[in-house]
């Protein structure tokens, strides 16, 4: 048995791969190792935020980039992933994949600061970028096709049980040992999955590589980051110029320059690396809008939770991670009745319940307080996940209904990439939100506070009691640490006004979502057929 893997590992006898009936699971087993730390790591690290805020002495609109550079690295590999696996090889390309996520995983662990973590969270996604595509290709490669439902199944298991684990896994590490931990144990994991993939997997390239499209590609990363930058830095406390600031000017400049660039070379290439072409088709394009606005939504409004939670309620890492365990469950129970009921009916109106759903769960969450109770937290919580089984399968299925089967593999890429893109931006424009709206509240607050009124003095002399008999101290002291804790709490509150503005706007925009829906065209005969090929 290790004899034949060998053989495989080195590409000996490539036909051999038909003659052992285990390979292609072995196959299987070695790149769901690479997914499932590929999307726990976009998912752990929401609970570690409140504490890497705190060991770095940063700001909110700060550590966010932990998560957007992420997010958005791995966004602008999709596209480019396939293009180096045809020419270096599916194999080397995995393999590349996961070196450098647990290579990014390393430096992350020993970063000094917020810059450096940034940093290393680009290299890791990067390596993630490459593992996800190239991992459902090799998949789909090995597996005949009567087997690849079966087979993407359990590839897709490995996707939706990092959604549950993430966070909760990511809050014990941070409860039992530090924030670094969630990035060490990656790298023992990273290690075993390279050897397997190095045993295990033989190597393949295919006949049909085309020109990389390097000015699509180069345009595509300037204008997706430097938009990035101006919208989650308008309102960076570092930022003192505000919007008309030359920094913030500069970064739409590019990013308008950069666009234009991008879309002409698209259109004029002979092998894009996003082939808008694609974008003719009603059904895709109106989709696509959907899923970017979704992302903008879903993700910032996930980034939110847990900060809100550890920062508010006092909740610690794992008892926030805890919180998300039962979503990736209800998602995976829900996704494959809804692949079969998309077949009955209509799946405009199963979109478009889940996307009233997620709107009224994002709604329902822009009231919290410091008195809010566990049930008010979790009950939105798991509708959302309910709300997600029932939007996801059918959006898929109605993104490639009239797309031709040759360019449905690069229309799938498409669709992930949006989704991803999608993400990065709800993440910078709602922490940049966050900012302002915290910012505003507490001017208001203290504004509203009459220092001279009685109620005003009779909180302080309350403060004051519970000061003496806690700590002590002189008079002047007490005095001054009762108006401390009177300014943390209006601290406190104005950040919890801030999160709810940023859910209530979460809510308003997937709620415009329903207007793309209207605009998509289904025949029941074609929706039915493209979900098969789904499953």
């Amino acid at each position: 048995m290790i004899k034949f893997f060998r053989q495989k590992a080195i590409g000996v006898a490539p036909s051999l791969h038909h003659e052992h009936s285990h390979y292609k699971w072995w196959v299987l087993l070695s790149v769901m190792i690479g997914t499932f730390m590929s999307v726990l790591d976009a998912t752990i690290v929401n609970v570690g935020l409140p504490k890497m805020t705190s060991a770095f002495g940063t700001s909110v609109d700060k550590i966010e980039w932990v998560l957007t550079a992420y997010l958005l690295i791995f966004a602008v590999m999709l596209p480019s992933s396939g293009w180096i696996a045809d020419h270096l090889g599916y194999k080397k390309t995995y393999l590349g994949g996961m070196f450098f996520f647990t290579l990014g995983s390393l430096l992350c662990s020993l970063s000094w600061d917020e810059n450096a973590l940034i940093i290393s969270r680009i290299i890791q996604g990067a390596g993630a970028g490459f593992v996800m595509p190239v991992g459902m290709a090799i998949v789909t490669h090995e597996f005949p096709p009567e087997e690849r439902g079966t087979a993407l199944g359990f590839w897709g298991i490995a996707s939706a049980a990092s959604i549950s684990l993430g966070p909760l896994a990511g809050g014990y590490l941070i409860d039992t040992f530090s924030w670094h931990a969630i990035f060490d144990v990656n790298i023992p994991v990273g290690i075993i999955g390279i050897i397997a993939i190095m045993i295990i997997q033989r190597e393949y390239k295919t006949d049909n590589a085309r020109d990389f499209d390097i000015i699509g590609f180069i345009s595509m990363t300037l204008f997706l980051t430097s938009l990035l930058l101006g919208l989650a830095d308008g309102n960076a406390s570092w930022n003192t110029g505000g919007w008309t600031s030359p920094f913030i000017l500069s970064c739409f400049f590019i990013a308008a320059i950069s666009f234009v660039v991008f879309i002409v070379t698209e259109i004029n290439v002979k092998h894009p690396i996003v082939d808008l072409t694609l974008f003719k088709d009603r059904n895709f394009a109106s989709a696509n809008l959907v899923l970017f606005i979704f992302g903008i939504g879903f993700f910032g409004s996930t980034f939110l939770l847990p900060l809100y939670l550890q920062n508010s309620l006092g909740y610690t890492a794992f008892q926030a991670g805890l919180v998300f365990l039962p979503l990736g469950i209800i998602q995976a129970v829900v996704s494959p009745i809804a692949g079969k009921l998309t077949d009955k009916i209509n799946p405009k109106y199963m979109i478009m319940f889940g996307v009233i759903l997620l709107a009224w769960t994002l709604y329902e969450y822009g009231f919290f307080s410091l008195q809010t109770e566990t049930h008010q937290i979790e009950i939105p919580l798991y509708l959302r996940a309910l709300a997600l089984g029932l939007i996801f399968i059918p959006l898929s299925a109605v993104s490639l209904l009239n797309i031709p089967k040759h360019k449905i593999a690069q229309a799938s890429g498409l669709f992930n990439t949006v989704r991803q893109v999608g993400g990065s931006f709800g993440v910078a424009m709602l922490g940049s939100f966050l900012t302002r709206r915290t910012i505003f509240h507490m001017q208001n607050f203290s504004q509203a506070v009459d220092q001279n009124s009685p109620v005003f003095q009779q909180t302080v002399n309350r403060a004051k009691y519970y000061v003496m008999h806690s700590v002590g101290g002189s008079p002047a002291e007490v005095a001054a640490r009762a108006k401390a804790m009177i300014a943390m709490n209006l601290s406190s509150q104005s950040f919890i006004q801030g999160v709810n503005d940023d859910f209530l706007i979460a809510a308003a925009l997937t709620l415009v979502l329903v207007i793309p829906i209207f605009f998509m065209k289904i025949s029941k005969a074609k929706s039915s057929e493209k979900v098969e090929i789904l499953e």
